[in-house]
């Protein structure tokens, strides 16, 4: 079983060798909850995009800036609630970061779906 560390390296590299800047894999898939380890390349961004209908971000190696109606400044070790409206992502330095998704739950798609 590779640990977050070994991931995050074998990610990262990829991420540095890969034109779009960024690498991600699906560690855990069991019914609606995902979790995905990803790496961003400093400058990288993740276009605004709808929220699950639960998310969370830990940063696990770097800073990240997520911007939805406000920005939140993410750095090593932290970890977040994202927030239930679109929302985009920004590598400030090479960063690895876990999300936690949950997903397909029934009636529900995106908190956005629902405003």
């Amino acid at each position: 079983m590779d640990t977050f560390q070994s991931t995050a390296r074998e990610l990262m590299a990829e991420a540095r060798s890969n034109e779009n800047g960024r690498a991600a894999r699906l560690l855990i898939h069991d019914g609606p909850l995902r979790q995905t380890l990803l790496a961003l390349t400093a400058g990288t961004q993740l276009a605004e995009h709808n929220s699950p209908p639960a998310a969370s971000i830990l940063v696990l190696e770097g800073r990240l800036a997520v911007t939805a109606q406000e920005t939140d400044e993410l750095s090593q070790g932290q970890i977040a609630a994202l927030t239930h409206h679109r929302h985009g992502v920004t590598a400030h330095e090479d960063s690895v970061f876990l999300l936690t998704t949950v997903t397909g739950l029934p009636g529900s798609t995106s908190h956005d779906d629902a405003e």
